[in-house]
């Protein structure tokens, strides 16, 4: 999976879970803080210059031209991310994501 749509899934995962959404997402993979804007689901994320429009069962990133499934439970999500053909699961507590690709077949952790 991409870094772009692992970023996006961290940021609407954890604003589908808290009820709010912060403007930063930090990749302790990459080593930096990615501006987004917007609420929720629907962001803008300043570094892939690309919009994610949500909806209830999932996101879409136009800069990919993706669709992602999101399902949240709890403090759980999981999904399937459609333009690279992988599931993801992963937990949010407080700040903190973190995301198990299984195609990458790693966990990946972010702060949002």
């Amino acid at each position: 999976m991409k870094e772009e749509t692992r970023r996006a899934i961290a940021h609407a995962a954890a604003a589908r879970i808290k009820g709010r959404s912060g403007g930063t997402v930090y990749s302790y993979d990459a080593g930096r803080h990615t501006h987004m804007s917007g609420s929720g689901a629907n962001a803008y994320d300043h570094d892939a210059g690309a919009h994610i429009s949500g909806s209830s069962s999932g996101l879409y990133h136009h800069g990919l031209g993706s669709h992602i499934t999101l399902n949240v439970n709890g403090n759980s999500f999981s999904g399937y991310d459609h333009g690279d053909g992988h599931h993801f699961s992963g937990t949010v507590n407080g700040d903190s994501v973190q995301l198990y690709d299984h195609g990458e077949g790693r966990h990946f952790n972010y702060q949002a």
